[in-house]
């Protein structure tokens, strides 16, 4: 299978790391910059489209983080708790990621990620001072001088398979009736995602991996993953079982059984953004019916 074009991996913004480093250059760019605002849950938006401001817009207690350049355009996210106006429209990146563009995508994605990531440390685990942000919001320093830098927890997803080319997906008690999905884990300290892969799948599903195949990456800012996606082939289905405690329902689907329990209502894909159902709508094909079904979230 090919490396997925994955939802949320759509970024088409230069970062340009370079303007961070230069205090004065990133004062000239907040000045005529294009400005997304991120209350700490949602974006403001328009019509599913994020809103975009001028500095003369922005006012009150915030943070200002410089996201990158497209062209000749600057970006910033200004993080704050409050929203710009009583009237405004504010949507969460769930709602409103597959409206977006590629320029979107990673204008929310980043600016997410990262105002969580400031939100949560204003505190030096080193020393115990505050902490405030540095080099264009990238980074934050206390008055010490200890950097700290955004954490990204990285958590394998994996596309388990038999000899058949069937799927085997898994239900969380957590969610929806009849919601199933590809399972995952985070990758533990002193773990390679290999080692992940093969560890995962029998905790979860009690199986023994023998070839895993890598299909791409994804970050899942919900708060600050980085979803790496695997399919992996196993030696023994007749094995598989539900841990009875993350997972406790699994199923194995052909390409017509899958379209069938979702035509009968007896299945639920997990939400068109997440990199589990494009692994499975890779897997499922475009020569067939195209797959049915509503967004399911989990709660």
């Amino acid at each position: 299978m090919k490396i997925l074009n994955l939802p949320l991996s759509r970024s088409n913004i230069d970062r340009a790391a370079h303007i961070r480093l230069d205090p004065q250059a990133l004062d000239s760019a907040w000045q005529i910059a294009a400005i997304i605002h991120f209350n700490g849950e949602a974006f403001l938006t328009n019509d599913a489209q994020l809103t975009l401001l001028k500095s003369d817009q922005i006012s009150g207690t915030g943070e200002k983080i410089f996201l990158g350049q497209s062209e000749s355009r600057f970006y910033f996210i200004w993080c704050s708790e409050t929203n710009i106006g009583a009237d405004e429209d504010y949507k969460t990146l769930r709602e409103i990621s597959s409206e977006l563009s590629g320029l979107e995508i990673g204008l929310a994605v980043h600016g997410q990620a990262v105002a969580i990531w400031h939100h949560k440390n204003p505190i030096c685990s080193i020393c115990g001072s505050p902490t405030l942000p540095a080099q264009g919001g990238s980074v934050r320093k206390c008055a010490t001088g200890h950097e700290h830098y955004p954490r990204t927890d990285p958590a394998i997803i994996v596309l388990v398979k038999d000899k058949t080319d069937r799927i085997l997906l898994g239900r969380q008690s957590v969610w929806p009736e009849h919601r199933f999905s590809t399972f995952a884990g985070f990758v533990e300290a002193g773990e390679s995602f290999e080692q992940c892969v093969v560890r995962e799948v029998a905790e979860e599903a009690g199986v023994v991996v023998t070839d895993i195949n890598y299909l791409g990456s994804q970050p899942w800012p919900f708060p600050q993953s980085l979803m790496i996606a695997f399919e992996a082939t196993i030696q023994d289905p007749e094995n598989a079982r539900p841990d009875g405690e993350e997972i406790v329902e699994i199923r194995w689907f052909t390409r017509n059984d899958l379209y069938a329990a979702i035509t009968e209502g007896t299945l639920l894909l997990p939400p068109s953004i997440s990199v589990a159902r494009a692994m499975i709508a890779a897997w499922y094909g475009t020569d067939r019916p195209p797959l049915p079904g509503a967004e399911t979230w989990r709660p």
